[in-house]
This record gives structure tokens, C-alpha cells and sequence, in this order.
């Protein structure tokens, strides 16, 4: 069960013709393009500012930009309880929206201000100043704690602007997720490609002014959007979580009522304010959707050439040039389909968890039902690095070689893609079975409207603060 009374911004029953709905969930939409644009702009380019900048090694950039990643990802589920339980979802993403414009203006300051900047001259140096790296890597923290409680309660935020009790802003929502994926690839795209030219082309501290400026737009048309959202109480869903579990064992030994009436059931005036759930013959319990990640890199195509054409290739450079281009365009064709297909099945693989991980969780726990997948997702990375560690090993002690060359030519990467191949069939075959059993959540309708046409008698008073 769960807290699924709305209010306006005034603390009344929101109205459904000036709140909600589309006309919420667009300024919500153009905070999450911001922030994608923002987080992407920083993470592609990270290695190379660690190498080519803080003049580390390649060992441990790679060390320091993935524990970055990992506390990113992770961040997530301390978000998502916060928002749940204490500060609600509107201020959890208003106060982590500050938090991470707090990184970006540091990120700026830290390559802008010549006192903060690696170097005391404008040139390259042999070793930055100590007191860049602790501002640098404090700026990219505090936008990792920014990431956490912004990415669990925005996206469960724009979800609460449609009601489920309402058959056409049901259907909304369900386009809500797509639109929401569509805008985040966009500032991701953007983050990848434009942002990425700017530091290149211009400098790394014009690149931050541009992300400091657009957060800056962003949390303004968040702000002024407050009178077009319908707000959600906290509650904590820790705790009936635990006294469910504790029931359930100090009651372990008694015999279950054949009638199901019978049951415990909460007050009528907690009814009235919360979407139960219906009772089942069965446990159920919730899919678990795994998704295994590798990462994904291209590298210049060096392949060896068959021993019959090699004299041929050596006295002909054109033909060599020929060849050589040949293989890089059969190459390029084969990786370029390959990314697209994982690319397609990628997206309608997020947009169904997204919306399975909002929809299927108790009301109260929506916020950290997205932590959740988000954090399935940075979990997955850490495996994904596992599995290549683990593969290593075993194929060097096997066979006195390994699948990870120092290039493709010395690599295995063939056995490799496979081995994954055979993990997502086999993935796909429990996901099959589990789904085939799972039963969704099936919940009653409230004897209180969330949202209203319009106010009649008392039903504009206060019902949140």
C-alpha cells in the first residue's frame, strides 16, 4: 500500500484541468535533458582530462573514473529513500539540482581561476597543483551526490503528474516514459558530441560554462513549473515493510484463513487515502529483470592479410591501400550494424523497465523503485569488469593465452562476444520463466479522488503541506 493522495502547490486537491498531466511533465522533461547533457559532457571526456591534464597513468584514471561511475550509479538508492520517506520528491530533486549546479560551478572555477587551475601558467605542466585535484575531484563528488537524488525522484516525479485513476492520463503516462527516453538520448547525444567539440576545440572551462548555464536554465523552468504539479506526501516505506516482516514471523505458526476477509485489514481512514492491495492465493514475487553490460570499444582496424597475397600487397601499394580499406569497410559495416541492433534493443529494454520499476513497486516506494533500477544498471557495470577480469584469468591459465590482447589481432574477442551470447540466452530463458509466473499488481480503487474536475462543497481543503 502506499501514499497516493495528490495536492497542488497550495495544499488543496489539485484540479486536473490546471495541473498535471502534459503541462507538468514538460518542465520536469527539460531538467532531465539538462542534467544528461551535464553528466554525459563530464563522463565521456573524464579519461582523457585524468591523462592528458592531471598527467595520470592510464592504470589509474581508468581506476578513479570508474569509482567515480560506481559511486554515481549507486547513489541513486540513498535518493530515492530520501525522497520517499523525508523531503518528497519535488524538494529532493530542487535541493539535488543545487547540489550538482554547486559541482558544476566548482568543475568551472577549478579551470577558470587561475589560482584554482592545474598549471600557474596557461601552458601544460609536468605536474598539476595539488589544490586543482582536490577542488577538481570535490566538484565531480558533489555531482555525483547532485546524480543521486536527482535521477530516482525526477523521473518518478513526472510519472505522479498523470493519474492512474483516470483512463485517458493512464495512457499519457505511458507515452511519458517514451518521450522521457527520447529527451534523455537527445542530452546525451548533445553531451557526447557538442560538449565534447567544446572542450576539444575551445577549452575545458568554456565546455563548463556552458553546462553551468544550462543547469542554471533548467532549474529555473523547474521552479516555475510548481504551480503545474500535483505533489505526493513522504512516507516511509521502510517501516511497514518491517512490521510486515516481524507479523509475518511472530505469526508464522498460525493457520491461514480460508476466507481472506478475514485478514488483517488497516482503518477506513487510511483506506480512504491509500490505493491497496488486493489479497492473492499465491506469493508472488517481483520479477527480476538482469541485464548484463559489457563495454562497448572501437579500435583501428589492424587485421593481418592471408599469406598467399602478401608478396602482391608488399610491391603494390595501391592494392595494399585497396585491401586495406576493403577490411574497413566490411568491418565497419558488420560493428556499425551490430551497435545499431544493440542500440534499438536497448531502448525499448529501458523504457519497459522504467516503466515496470515505477508501476510495479508499492506507491510509497516509487522513488526507490527507480533507485533500484538504476542502480541494477551500475551494478551491471561492476560485473561487466568482473566477468572481463574473470575471463582473463581463466583463459591464461587454460590455454596459456588470453582473450584480451594488447589489439584485436592478439585478442579473442570472437570467443568473447559469444560467451556473452550464450549468457543473454540463458538470461532470456529465466526471464521467460519468470515472467510467465509473475502476477502484476492488481490494487483498489480509492474511496477519495487524487485529482478533481473541479471543487465542490469542502473538497478544496488542505490535504497536504
Amino acid at each position: 500500500m502506499g501514499y497516493d493522495s495528490s495536492y497542488d502547490h497550495r495544499g488543496r486537491t489539485p484540479l486536473r484541468a490546471s495541473t498535471g498531466a502534459w503541462k507538468a511533465s514538460v518542465f520536469i522533461i527539460a531538467i532531465e535533458f539538462a542534467e544528461r547533457l551535464s553528466y554525459f559532457g563530464i563522463a565521456t571526456s573524464l579519461i582523457i582530462y585524468l591523462t592528458k591534464v592531471l598527467h595520470q597513468d592510464v592504470k589509474t584514471s581508468a581506476k578513479n573514473a570508474n569509482q567515480w561511475i560506481g559511486v554515481t550509479t549507486l547513489m541513486p538508492l540513498f535518493g530515492g529513500v530520501l525522497a520517499d520517506a523525508y523531503l518528497g520528491r519535488f524538494y529532493t530533486v530542487l535541493l539535488s539540482s543545487v547540489i550538482y549546479l554547486m559541482g558544476l560551478i566548482l568543475l568551472m572555477m577549478s579551470r577558470m581561476i587561475s589560482s584554482l587551475k592545474p598549471c600557474a601558467s596557461n601552458g601544460l605542466c609536468l605536474e598539476p597543483r595539488t589544490i586543482h585535484k582536490i577542488v577538481f575531484f570535490f566538484a565531480i563528488y558533489l555531482i555525483s551526490v547532485g546524480t543521486g537524488g536527482h535521477k530516482p525522484s525526477l523521473e518518478s516525479f513526472g510519472a505522479d503528474q498523470f493519474d492512474d485513476d483516470h483512463s485517458e492520463e493512464r495512457k499519457k503516462k505511458m507515452s511519458f516514459f517514451n518521450l522521457w527516453s527520447a529527451a534523455l538520448c537527445v542530452g546525451v547525444l548533445l553531451g557526447v558530441t557538442l560538449i565534447v567539440y567544446v572542450q576539444d576545440q575551445v577549452g575545458w572551462g568554456q565546455a563548463d560554462i556552458i553546462l553551468t548555464m544550462v543547469m542554471v536554465s533548467s532549474i529555473v523552468i523547474f521552479i516555475i513549473g510548481r504551480p503545474f504539479y500535483r505533489y505526493r506526501k513522504p512516507g516511509s516505506p521502510l517501516k511497514p515493510m518491517a512490521q510486515v516482516c516481524v507479523a509475518a514471523f511472530i505469526k508464522r505458526h498460525l493457520p491461514y484463513p480460508s476466507n481472506p476477509n478475514e485478514l488483517h485489514e488497516v482503518s477506513k481512514s487510511v483506506k480512504v487515502q491509500e490505493r491497496l492491495l488486493y489479497h492473492t492465493e499465491t506469493f508472488n514475487r517481483d520479477n527480476r529483470r538482469k541485464r548484463f553490460e559489457t563495454a562497448r570499444s572501437m579500435e583501428t582496424i589492424n587485421r593481418n592479410k592471408g599469406g598467399g597475397n602478401e608478396a602482391a600487397i608488399e610491391h603494390d601499394p595501391n592494392l595494399a591501400n585497396f585491401t586495406t580499406i576493403r577490411h574497413m569497410h566490411h568491418e565497419c559495416v558488420l560493428v556499425s550494424t551490430t551497435v545499431h541492433n544493440v542500440g534499438i534493443a536497448d531502448g525499448f529494454t529501458l523504457v519497459g523497465l522504467q516503466e515496470y520499476f515505477y508501476d510495479q513497486v508499492p506507491d510509497s516506494m516509487r522513488s526507490l523503485g527507480i533507485a533500484l533500477y538504476l542502480s541494477v544498471i551500475g551494478a551491471a557495470n561492476f560485473l561487466s569488469s568482473f566477468l572481463i577480469t574473470i575471463v582473463d584469468h581463466t583463459t591464461t591459465k587454460v590455454s596459456g593465452k588470453s582473450w584480451f590482447g594488447k589489439d584485436l589481432n592478439s585478442s579473442c574477442l570472437d570467443h568473447f562476444y559469444l560467451l556473452l551470447a550464450v549468457i543473454t540466452a540463458l538470461n532470456l530463458c529465466v526471464y521467460v520463466l519468470v515472467t510467465s509466473r509473475y502476477s502484476y499488481k492488481n490494487v483498489q480503487r480509492k474511496a477519495q479522488v487524487a485529482v478533481t474536475d473541479c471543487y465542490q462543497g469542502d473538497q478544496g481543503h488542505e490535504i497536504g503541506a
